[in-house]
């Protein structure tokens, strides 16, 4: 018995049904259009009645559909976009065949605008449907019409795609504009907060690409010039001003401009003036107020575009700081031979310290955000080095963060070592756009005069002081040249009583360098080195638990773990894989003869020339006493016996000198492969082991395979 719940409910049917109808109207419009209707005004029946209605009513569904959705934010999908656009270029066709052909241009039209405002794949295929409709009305007719149809073809993909480029390159303009007044705006608040001394006047540092900077810096502009339009409204109504104006000195200490002003007159002077003109100009120099009236006019009066109002009154009062320094001037003045009073003097000079008081107090708050962001980088700058478990580590987190901390725009890490009791020097990494940044990390160099040097012989930051022709130094020897640089210092890498190289910091711009940040990255050097003190010395705990310590080959034990990665792989991607076993022919005749610290030169000997014989992708280890072990990955049995004659010849012809004379020796090796031979490790290397004696029972000096041992025809070897 079905369920009645099986059912849709009538709700959903209706939905279904209202959903349904602009994409049957469509439909149905375009095959009636095929088949010859709406072929002019006589023709209408109930028919095409009946059609227009509903294709106006799922136009209509679609159109609602769209705005729904929209209003809630929900996300308008491909059959939204196609439901609409269908309609209104089925309407477009409906038009062009009652009125003829001479109303075509309606669909390009109603294309253009469909192409350019839906998105893409939308409107390329109603594009599409449109070619596709317009082939079956002018080819599929009684008399076909092929000139008719590739000219509609034409002109549709011609008007899709101008309205498309026209609409990106407006949208494009208008973003380019955007961009523009936003640019404008920053570099307005740039030079605002320049003449506030929110940041350093003499430096032209951009705020563009740091948005909490960005901020921080406009809400401290407004903040300053709301104190000054607030006062400056205080100012108008105490002392019943014409002109109410402050005029702040520039970044460059030697013109004046106009912030703001309350003012009756339209042509108060909104572009720079010479600081030094005109009664303002007195007021600077002399740093005290300035009262003056004239019943004919004052003279003067240079903060007044030509054909100004005649100023009888005036009195000027200079901002000045505590420290001494004048930032500017405030202005008031009257129309009518009305002077200026004692108390008006105090007022106004009260207000112009409020001003001043306002600049100071966001300066203050740039300094202490300042302070704390230069911390902020500090800390985390020793807690990246502290996490850093690697050298590499070690030189991406001190450049990373001392390049931040600082704004540098080259720093370098060099290490210092002795090699054959000389001083050798090496850049271990390096950031920052210079010439021969790419050739230079890495790069070694001896001991020599130069800054990188003199600071690890004297253990001591260089240079103590600014360096005239920073093009001519040499920063790490004479083959490296750093151009570009206005600022320098070298900082030691200094562990305990140990100097561990040196870390420089440069920059372009010609200025010191901050003490605060000097001490900053004097700080981050010292935890540099202890962090890369300890990252070697893990290093070489690591070398000394897997490697062996006479021959510096991997020990038994590394040998293990790798030979399961090789074989595990091998499994995985069905490639080959080959074990070889070697010993030295006779090693015990070689101790107890020449003694065994010549043992132990040959068996250095005898690793250097398996490891330089061996590809970069073979493992090589110390087995145990005389015996050494070659994995090989994506080696077959004739490869691997290939690469071991050459090392057995290798070995034949090297000559160890002793104190006895010359001694010369041969090895035995044998080679198992995988999976030919066997399966599982052990298997391999029980089978080489094998394939070891048999060539020691057959005369040693000579390489076996297990095919060899098992009498099968030896392998040829083939020159790689």
């Amino acid at each position: 018995m079905t369920s009645l719940s099986a059912f849709p409910s009538p709700g959903k049917l209706l939905r279904h049904a209202v959903r349904s109808i602009p994409a049957v109207a469509g439909i149905a419009t375009f095959v009636h259009l095929a088949r010859g209707g709406f072929r002019g005004l006589q023709t209408l029946g109930w028919t095409e009645a009946a059609l227009v209605l509903c294709l106006l009513v799922g136009i209509a569904v679609a159109a609602w559909r769209r705005a729904m959705r929209g209003s809630v934010g929900a996300v308008i999908d491909l059959r939204d976009d196609l439901e609409l656009g269908g309609g209104l270029v089925a309407a477009g066709f409906i038009v062009v065949a009652i009125g003829g052909g001479e109303l075509f241009p309606i669909v390009y039209l109603l294309m253009a605008f469909l192409v350019a405002f839906l998105p893409r794949n939308a409107g390329l295929t109603l594009l599409g449907v449109a070619l596709v409709f317009d082939a079956l009305v002018t080819l599929g007719g009684p008399v076909p019409n092929a000139a008719s149809f590739a000219t509609h073809s034409a002109f549709l993909i011609l008007f899709a795609c101008l309205y498309h480029l026209v609409l990106a390159s407006r949208i494009a303009v208008a973003r380019r504009a955007e961009n523009d007044a936003v640019q404008k705006r920053i570099r307005e608040v740039e030079e605002r907060a320049r003449t506030f001394r929110l940041v350093s006047s003499g430096t032209h540092d951009s705020f563009s690409g740091m948005s909490s900077d960005e901020k921080w810096l406009v809400a401290s502009v407004k903040e300053i010039e709301g104190a000054v339009h607030a006062a400056l409204e205080i100012a108008e109504t105490g002392l019943r001003t014409h002109t109410c104006a402050a005029f702040l000195l520039a970044s460059d200490d030697r013109s004046l401009k106009l912030y703001d002003c309350r003012s009756g007159s339209e042509r108060v002077n909104r572009d720079r003036f010479g600081a030094g003109e005109g009664i303002i100009g007195g007021v600077l120099k002399r740093r005290a107020p300035v009262r003056m009236n004239s019943a004919q006019g004052l003279k003067g009066v240079t903060y007044y575009e030509g054909g100004g109002p005649t100023v009888q009154a005036l009195l000027a009062v200079p901002i000045i700081e505590g420290s001494g320094l004048v930032r500017g001037v405030l202005v008031a003045d009257r129309l009518g031979n009305e002077p200026f009073s004692d108390q008006d003097e105090k007022l106004l000079t009260t207000i112009a310290g409020e001003v001043l008081r306002s600049i100071e107090v966001e300066r203050v708050m740039t300094y202490i955000r300042k302070t704390r962001d230069e911390k902020d980088r500090f800390f985390r700058a020793i807690e990246e080095l502290n996490r850093a478990g690697s050298p590499e580590q070690v030189f991406a987190a001190v450049l990373e963060s001392t390049r931040q901390l600082a704004g540098l725009d080259f720093c370098a890490v060099t290490l210092v070592s002795e090699v054959d009791g000389k001083r050798m020097h090496r850049v271990a990494r390096m950031t920052g756009v210079t010439a021969q940044g790419k050739a230079l990390e890495g790069r070694s160099f001896q001991d020599n005069n130069g800054l990188v040097s003199n600071v690890v012989r004297y253990g001591a930051p260089l240079p103590g002081r600014d360096l005239k022709a920073m093009n001519q130094q040499i920063i790490f020897d004479d083959e490296t040249q750093i151009r570009g640089l206005g600022a320098l210092k070298i900082f030691p890498l200094v562990a305990g009583d140990r100097i561990l190289g040196t870390l420089v910091a440069g920059s372009r711009k010609k200025a010191n360098f901050e003490q605060d940040v000097l001490r900053m990255i004097e700080v981050i050097a010292i935890q540099a080195a202890q962090a890369v003190l300890r990252a070697q010395l893990y290093e070489q705990m690591e070398r000394m638990a897997t490697t062996d310590g006479l021959t510096g080959l991997f020990n038994h034990r590394t040998f293990q773990t790798k030979a399961d990665e090789i074989l595990a792989q091998a499994r995985r991607y069905q490639r080959k894989c080959s074990v070889v076993l070697t010993d030295v022919d006779h090693f015990k005749s070689v101790n107890d003869t020449y003694g065994h610290p010549t043992g132990d030169q040959v068996l250095k000997g005898v690793a250097r020339i398996i490891k330089s014989m061996a590809r970069d992708t073979d493992v090589v280890a110390r087995y145990g006493g005389e015996e050494f072990v070659i994995i090989m990955p994506e080696t077959d049995a004739k490869g691997a016996y290939t690469i071991s004659e050459r090392i057995r010849e290798a070995v034949k012809a090297e000559v160890f000198q002793t104190e006895m004379g010359p001694l010369k020796i041969t090895m035995s090796l044998g080679i198992a492969t995988f999976p030919d031979n066997g399966m599982e490790k052990q298997q391999l290397i029980d089978l080489a082991d094998q394939c070891l004696y048999h060539s020691k029972r057959n005369g040693r000096n000579q390489s076996v395979t297990v095919a060899i041992m098992q009498g099968g025809r030896k392998l040829q070897a083939v020159e790689a």
